[in-house]
């Protein structure tokens, strides 16, 4: 076997390439900087200005298939990847023509050809990710690598340690880059960090890493080659820190009174363009009138980029909300004619939907706390693990948005992850990810990539578990454009959702009442997938809309028969989806009843039901004969005691009162 050549070879075309690629990003930081002061440029700039040897010593050497995690500062590694300095201009002057569409700016460069999966203005958001794209890959056995930068700054973060571990845990191949300039926005690294040492951490997770000097391009081109082979010999993460300097602020509102212009001076001295500039004319690799050409050079295609900018067009308002979700979704399921009708749970329901899935695409794989050797929280996935190996039921360290940003990295790359998170308090620490990833990634590559994960958890009270585990916040995630909020209540949406999510080209969150596990009745033997885009009318009436969703369903069926004794016939609508709410079916009911009373295990403030209340004073004012209504859970975090938690959340007694209020029989 061949012994792999782990030595750059400075040959005259490769020393000319270095060294060009470093004076490209330099002098295309400064022409932005210029640009900033003239309002050209608009919100943050992060200049990547001392760093160049970091993007040029490892980029080059990646395979055109491998992927690209970037920071805010991502300037250099995009040109450093290939991007073309014209549409990235473009991009950071809010331009069509940008290579987002104008929707990312600075901070956001995404792009699809590049394998380049966009900077992260949140600090650490991208290495959850890195970690799915490299699981993406390690699952299909594309034998690619995922790099993954970051500032110093990151590694106080949760997500810095969630990654690695994950990396490690999977064996996944990660090539960790830490960027570190010894400042993080402001703040001197040993004013932040116990240990300063940032390969030390990554080693206290048995990942393979050295500290190498980020102002020696020489070296840090060496350092990746040992780092690429070592990850194809192990197939494990790899971690380089790469101790550098930014030479201009953190970004162009940074005054620097953190530190001396003589700081700054001194370490422009030792700079990586000086330094590796003077010593290839010290060993006459290269000669002046070459460096001159190599500026000229790169002042031309500036100015190139510069005059695209400057005729690029503006996205018409008309088109703001295009690419918040997928242009094009799947039709529709056409279900089966119901044949032989078992008795089964609400639970098997969720697992044989989960065990479908699972055969039918071998994309599919169910990742999260305890799903595979204890069998999920709730004993949903109970003997997956057995049936189907730890590679597509895969246990999860208790770190959420660790995982879930896994999840998201492994969709946008292909693979249909379900992700469980326990329940939905804990999902709240994963809300970095779903927010500003899962929720922004298509509309903000303009369309380059989506995020076809589905996330399921347990949400409502009833079981005595307090504040921390009993709330039911599905309605604030209902808040968030580029979400499907779907809540399943009957046996045939429990089974027949998941398939149908897994189906579609955005993230799906899955909200299961805890309340509901237990509930038996009949499934047909071939039940399959069911519509998620429109409510359903449960109970047909003529006096009352009743508009509920979830584990308040059978409540509000329940209450339905007690008015229907007192003469009230009650339509109920199973709402399925909050987002996007089917308003249609809500509005051709309240047409017909004239009345309208919400049930939502929501808190009234902020509520969902305030939502659809408004939408309907909007839509539907002239059809109402009585004020709207709405029975929530009361202002308090759940109680423990029993009889408090009930009296917390709506109750048979309290929709049928606020009913007979509605029609004038309080």
């Amino acid at each position: 076997m061949t012994k792999p050549d782990l030595k750059p070879h400075l040959d005259h075309a490769h020393v000319r390439a270095l060294l060009k690629g470093m004076i490209r990003i330099r002098r295309f930081e400064s022409k932005c900087a210029e640009l900033y002061t003239q309002q050209k440029i608009g919100g943050f700039l992060h200049l990547y200005d001392g760093e160049e040897a970091v993007a040029v010593g490892v980029i080059p050497l990646l395979k055109p298939e491998d992927r690209i995690i970037a920071t805010y500062r991502e300037h250099g590694h995009a040109l450093a990847r290939g991007m073309p300095m014209t549409t990235v201009l473009a991009e950071m002057y809010g331009k069509v023509e940008g290579c987002s569409g104008g929707r990312g700016g600075s901070m956001h460069l995404f792009s699809q050809e590049a394998n380049f999966y966009g900077g992260n203005a949140i600090v650490g958001g991208g290495l959850p990710l890195a970690v799915g794209l490299a699981l993406a890959d390690k699952m299909q056995g594309s034998g690619g690598v995922t790099a993954c930068f970051f500032g110093e700054g990151a590694v106080a973060e949760g997500e810095f340690h969630e990654a690695l571990n994950l990396s490690s845990l999977w064996d996944l191949p990660v090539l960790f880059v830490c960027e570190n300039n010894g400042y993080a926005m402001g703040t001197a690294l040993d004013l932040t960090e116990a240990q300063t040492d940032i390969s030390a951490k990554a080693r206290s997770y048995s990942i393979q890493g050295e500290t190498v000097d980020g102002m020696d391009i020489v070296a840090v081109e060496a350092a990746t080659r040992r780092a690429l082979n070592a990850i194809k010999e192990t197939g494990k993460p790899y971690f380089l820190e790469c101790r550098t300097y930014r030479f201009r602020a953190h970004s162009m509102f940074d005054a620097q009174n953190y530190r001396t212009k003589g700081e700054v001076e001194d370490w422009r001295e030792k700079g990586p363009i000086v330094r590796f500039q003077g010593w290839l004319q010290e060993t006459g690799l290269l000669h002046a009138d070459e460096i001159k050409a190599i500026v000229a050079e790169v002042d031309a295609e500036i100015a190139e980029a510069v005059a695209f900018a400057e005729a690029g067009t503006d996205e018409p308002p008309e088109t703001l909300t295009r690419y918040v979700t997928a242009p094009e979704r799947p039709a529709a399921p056409i279900p089966a004619k119901p044949a032989k009708m078992v008795e089964t749970t609400y639970r098997e329901a969720v697992k044989a939907g989960i065990v479908e899935a699972i055969e039918r695409d071998e994309r599919v794989f169910l990742m999260g706390e305890d799903v595979g050797h204890y069998g999920g929280c709730y004993a949903v996935s109970k003997g997956l693990l057995d049936r189907f190996g730890a590679d597509r039921i895969r246990d999860t360290p208790l770190s959420e948005s660790g995982f879930t940003g896994a999840g998201i990295g492994a969709a946008i790359a292909g693979m249909r992850p379900i992700v469980e998170v326990m329940t939905v308090n804990f999902s709240l620490l994963a809300l970095d990810q779903i927010l500003n990833t899962a929720a922004t990634y298509r509309h903000m590559s303009n369309n380059q990539f989506g995020v076809p994960v589905v996330i399921r958890m347990a949400t409502g009270a009833g079981r005595q578990l307090a504040a921390q585990h009993s709330h039911s916040l599905e309605g604030w995630y209902g808040h968030i454009p580029g979400l499907r909020i779907l809540t399943p209540a009957t046996l045939e949406d429990a089974r027949g959702m998941l398939w149908t999510a897994l189906q579609d080209p955005d993230p799906v969150l899955i909200f299961e009442n805890v309340m509901l596990y237990n509930m038996t009745g009949e499934l047909a033997e071939n039940a399959g997938a069911v519509d998620i885009d429109h409510a359903v009318v449960r109970r047909e009436g003529t006096d009352l809309t009743l508009i509920t969703y979830g584990g308040s369903l059978f409540k509000s069926l329940d209450a339905a028969e007690e008015l229907a004794k007192q003469g009230v016939n009650t339509e109920v609508i199973d709402l399925r989806c909050l987002r996007p709410l089917d308003m249609p079916t809500i509005l051709a009911s309240v047409a017909k009843t004239h009345r309208a009373l919400i049930v939502d295990e929501g808190w009234k403030t902020g509520s969902l039901s305030a939502e659809i209340g408004m939408q309907l004073a909007e839509d539907a004012f002239f059809d109402l004969d009585a004020p709207l209504a709405r029975v929530c859970s009361a202002e308090v975090p759940i109680p423990y005691a029993a009889h408090l938690e009930a009296a917390a959340i709506p109750q048979v007694p309290g929709i049928v009162a606020a009913a007979l209020k509605l029609v004038g029989r309080e």
